[in-house]
């Protein structure tokens, strides 16, 4: 596409980086520029995981202190509802900042997002207890909570928008690993904190002030994010856009709304090809070590030990299917992935019982499919839209889908389990998820290699 305005220096280095590879493997002759983007990238999207993974962890720890501690399994079960309220803020998230990503750019979406998450950690570091101020605490959680799922709504289509558009074609899918790559080790700080706070600190001290700890270095390093994105370049596709509507007599794009309609059966792919990733994801990934201390009743400080161990797998599996799909096609991949995790869920849930080790061993092998899907998402979400409402159309179905089903699948899974002692129905359910994304998939287009600008 023609321009009429010379891009700056930063926008220049940027798009040369596009025969680059991804930070940790870019060559030391790589732009400064270049790589300070894309790591600003994986550093914001980290510290808005790490957000989310330290509620997980450190629920039983402060849903006594948030909440009436007369009744604990109350208190727990109340916490994760919250989690999953704080999912019903993520299709609002997902337009609000969707509009931003395909109106005003992709970098500003992604530091207000990023800015937004770290108000959220603040809020509940601050948080407090339910015996100074009763019911007030349980208040600030819930606030909390929405201003987070605000903000996550708008992290993931907007960070996974940029960085698909910022990619070469040939290896966007390796490109695309960065975000679950970046997240996990959010992920696995937050964990890798628990399990240190645990062995650190009594029980007693845990409950006073160690479970606050984690959300401030939370709100610290989504404070660092913000800063580091607001020196991004925008993308190419999005300055495409800018200068091509509305100006010289150029015909202005069709409205947002009208632009979502027609692409309406892209939309419920997006939802079908999530809706199974989502739960298995979350179940395994983010609140397997929390379901294995308090409804298995492992130690919590081994079982926190056993997810670094598995997330460690899951970071290894990424870049493999991602360089995968740059080859054989992103169908393909996410088939193997949904597929080997359908088979073997139930399989691997068996063999957990009452160790940590079996609990490192079932999240492995199920987080090494599960990276397939993962792996590769940002990609064929992208792929699927048209850059004018790229960042809008992925963020509205895809958080609406992650709110209906990632959103309530921990507290499924407590209440199947510790309430209606039926732990298999959960399972079953998760399953049937997975087959859904199975065949959505394969009414996909095959999209690798496809051109991103308009």
């Amino acid at each position: 596409m023609t321009t009429n305005t010379t891009p700056s220096d930063d926008t220049v280095a940027a798009r040369s980086a596009r025969t680059a590879v991804v930070p940790s493997a870019a060559p030391s002759s790589a732009a400064p520029s270049a790589r300070r983007t894309l790591v600003s990238t994986g550093i914001g999207n980290a510290a808005e995981w790490y957000d989310w993974a330290i509620y997980a962890t450190f629920a039983p720890f402060f849903s006594k202190q948030l909440f009436n501690p007369a009744d604990a399994t109350s208190a727990i079960l109340s916490t994760l509802a919250i989690f999953a309220v704080g999912f019903v803020a993520r299709p609002f998230g997902g337009f609000v900042f969707g509009w931003i990503g395909d109106k005003v750019g992709r970098k500003t979406s992604m530091t207000l997002a990023v800015g937004l998450a770290s108000l959220g950690s603040l809020l509940i570091g601050l948080a407090p207890t339910f015996g100074a101020v009763g019911a007030l605490a349980s208040l600030v959680l819930l606030v909390a909570r929405l201003i987070q799922g605000l903000a996550h709504g708008g992290e993931l289509p907007s960070s996974q928008t940029y960085l698909s558009e910022m990619a070469p074609r040939e290896r966007r899918g390796f490109w695309s690993t960065l975000i679950y790559f970046s997240g996990t080790l959010g992920i696995v700080a937050g964990t890798l904190m628990g399990a240190v706070l645990t062995s650190a600190l009594s029980k007693t001290q845990m409950a006073d002030f160690g479970w606050r700890i984690p959300f401030f270095v939370g709100a610290a390093l989504g404070l660092y994010g913000l800063v580091m994105r607001a020196r991004m370049p925008e993308t190419e596709a999005f300055e495409g856009i800018a200068e091509g509507t509305g100006r010289e007599g150029r015909a202005a794009k069709p409205s947002l709304w009208k632009s979502v309609v027609e692409h309406r059966k892209q939309a419920f792919q997006v939802i079908g090809m999530t809706v199974g990733l989502t739960v298995i994801y979350y179940l395994w990934a983010v609140v397997a070590p929390t379901y294995a201390s308090t409804s298995l009743k492992i130690d919590a400080g081994q079982a926190l030990w056993a997810g670094i161990v598995a997330n460690l797998v899951f970071l290894a599996a990424l870049p493999f299917w991602g360089r995968l799909s740059d080859r054989i096609g992103r169908k393909p991949v996410m088939i193997a992935g949904a597929a080997g995790s359908a088979l073997l869920h139930f399989p691997m849930t068996w063999l957990l019982h009452d160790s940590a080790w079996q609990l490192a061993v079932s999240m492995s092998v199920m987080l090494f499919f599960i990276a397939a899907g993962a792996a590769i998402a940002p990609a064929a979400y992208a792929e699927l839209f048209p850059a004018h409402i790229r960042t809008v159309g992925v963020g509205v179905p895809y958080s609406i889908c992650v709110a209906l089903f990632g959103g309530t699948a921990p507290y499924l899974q407590t209440l199947f389990t510790d309430v209606v002692k039926q732990p298999w129905m959960f399972n079953a359910y998760a399953v049937a998820l997975m087959v859904v994304s199975i065949l959505v998939v394969m009414t996909l287009p095959e999209t690798k290699g496809k051109d991103l600008s308009d």
